[in-house]
C-alpha cells in the first residue's frame, strides 16, 4: 500500500493505516524537533504532541498528497511554540543522539552556534530547506508564506550564516 491511499485510510479514520504513516515520518520529526531544541527528551516531546495533534485532526486534511506538508507544518509550529513557552536557552547537548549526529565535530558546533544567532523565521527556513531538503514551494505551503518571501528570507540568513561562520574562522 502506498503513501497516498495510507493517507487516504487514515483520514477516513483507520487507526492502524495512521500508526503506519507515524512510523514512517517518526524518524523525519524527531530530525526536525532535534534541530530547534538539541535536546533529545524535548524532541521526543514535540514529536510526541505533533503525532497527538496530527491524530486529532487527521480528518481535516483534504487533499492526501500535502499529508507531509501538512504534518511538517505541526511539527514545525509545535516547536516554536515549545521554544517560546519553555523560553529555553538552546544548548549544545552532550547527550546528542549518535544516530542523528555521528559526530560532533567544530564544525557542527559552529555551525549550531551560528544557526542560534538566527531570528526563528529564518531558522525554520534554513532547517526546512537544508535540513529536510524541502523545495521552496513546499516550504511556502507549510509555511502559509508567499515564494518570494521565503526566496527572500533564505538568502538573508545564508548571508547571516556566512558572515558568522567567517568570524569564527577568523577569531581562530
Amino acid at each position: 500500500m502506498n503513501e497516498t491511499e495510507l493517507v487516504k485510510k487514515a483520514i477516513a479514520g483507520d487507526d492502524d493505516s495512521f500508526s503506519k504513516l507515524m512510523a514512517t515520518q517518526r524518524d523525519r520529526l524527531y530530525r526536525i524537533a532535534y534541530t530547534y531544541v538539541r535536546n533529545r527528551d524535548d524532541a521526543l516531546e514535540i514529536v510526541q504532541e505533533t503525532v497527538y495533534r496530527a491524530l486529532i485532526s487527521v480528518h481535516k486534511v483534504r487533499e492526501p498528497q500535502y499529508f507531509n506538508t501538512w504534518l511538517t507544518k505541526i511539527a514545525v509550529n509545535y516547536a516554536l511554540d515549545f521554544i517560546r513557552k519553555a523560553k529555553k536557552t538552546v544548548y549544545i547537548d552532550s547527550d546528542i543522539e549518535a544516530e542523528y549526529v555521528p559526530e560532533q565535530t567544530e564544525q557542527h558546533i559552529d555551525l549550531h552556534q551560528a544557526m542560534d544567532s538566527l531570528d526563528e523565521k529564518s531558522k525554520t527556513v534554513i532547517i526546512l530547506r537544508y535540513f529536510e531538503d524541502l523545495p521552496l514551494k513546499e516550504i511556502s505551503d507549510i509555511l502559509d508564506w508567499p515564494l518570494s518571501t521565503v526566496k527572500s528570507t533564505v538568502y538573508r540568513a545564508l548571508a547571516k550564516l556566512n558572515v558568522d561562520l567567517r568570524e569564527g574562522e577568523d577569531d581562530e
